[in-house]
């Protein structure tokens, strides 16, 4: 498939990419597509199960996965957690900041805001303890108390506090795409990293999160090398008419409405080899095979 190269947008948004006509829907000429270099792993809190961190960590290991993320500030022993890694060789590519929801960095009180930052700190300096490279945040959060354009302000203002931490720790922070009713469209994302002007911050992708009102493969042409990791969930659009919003999300990988070839072809256009990580209702060892036999499918053919 034939893709433009990046040529300048109107209305101000310099230097944002836009892409061929026949990428954006998806249209393609290949007969088979495409399967980036791409790591699968999970949210440490879907793992069930009365076990210490180490036995987490070989059950994961043992059914497939490459990897998986820990949520920061957490009140595990990062030395444990160390060690667990070392001894199966399950990575721990990248960490969850776990305060983003309570304290926003959007929020009108600038001491909750600060708490977001200094969540943000520990989250960095776990990650690189770890041996991951991302921290992903959740931005802000727009509400019939807080503004879109005050949530964008205030965001960016923190997330630029951080930059100086991010470059010092050498670990990045991931925006990610979430139900929040904020950076709704491809464009503004990509211009929200842009003006952030950082190599040190980028976008984490979530595809399922996408689905009810677009089309993921979209996102990923337009964010391009924004992209720093995936998240895999799906979302059925039927269940979401007939069930409610909210339902739409309980449905199996492979079984909604993502098109996955399409997403799959897409990263492969993007130049993207990296992680993916499944973000769905976790469990015992036999829900996480199904789950890694399910990314292993989408992901690793």
């Amino acid at each position: 498939m034939q893709r433009k190269e990046f040529i300048k947008a109107s209305a101000g948004l310099v230097g944002l990419s836009m892409v061929n006509p026949l990428s954006i829907t998806g249209a393609t000429n290949k007969s088979a597509f495409a399967k980036p270099d791409i790591k699968i792993c999970l949210k440490y809190g879907m793992v069930k199960g009365n076990m210490s961190v180490l036995e987490k960590f070989q059950l994961l290991k043992d059914i497939g996965f490459d990897g998986v993320e820990m949520d920061s500030p957490n009140n595990l022993n990062n030395d444990e957690v160390i060690e667990a890694s070392k001894k199966t060789g399950l990575e721990v590519p990248g960490v969850i900041n776990s305060v983003h929801w309570k304290s926003p960095m959007s929020h009108p009180d600038e001491k909750v805001r600060a708490q977001c930052v200094e969540a943000m700190k520990t989250s960095l300096n776990d990650c690189k303890a770890y041996g991951g490279t991302t921290v992903l945040l959740v931005p802000g959060v727009v509400n019939n108390e807080v503004s879109y354009d005050d949530a964008y302000k205030r965001s960016q203002e923190e997330i630029r506090k951080l930059i100086p931490y991010a470059e010092e720790t050498g670990i990045k922070i991931a925006i990610e795409n979430v139900w929040n009713n904020f950076l709704i469209s491809p464009i503004e994302a990509a211009r929200y990293i842009d003006e952030l002007d950082s190599k040190m911050v980028g976008w984490y992708f979530d595809v399922g999160n996408i689905v009810r009102y677009g089309w993921p493969e979209q996102w990923i042409h337009i964010l391009d090398k924004r992209i720093m990791r995936i998240d895999a969930k799906e979302y059925s659009r039927k269940k979401q008419s007939e069930e409610g919003i909210w339902k739409g999300f309980e449905v199996e990988l492979m079984e909604g409405d993502c098109n996955w070839p399409a997403v799959m072809e897409a990263l492969d256009d993007i130049g993207y080899n990296g992680w993916a990580s499944a973000e769905v209702p976790g469990g015992d060892r036999k829900r996480l095979e199904d789950i890694s036999k399910r990314m292993q499918k989408i992901f690793k053919g």
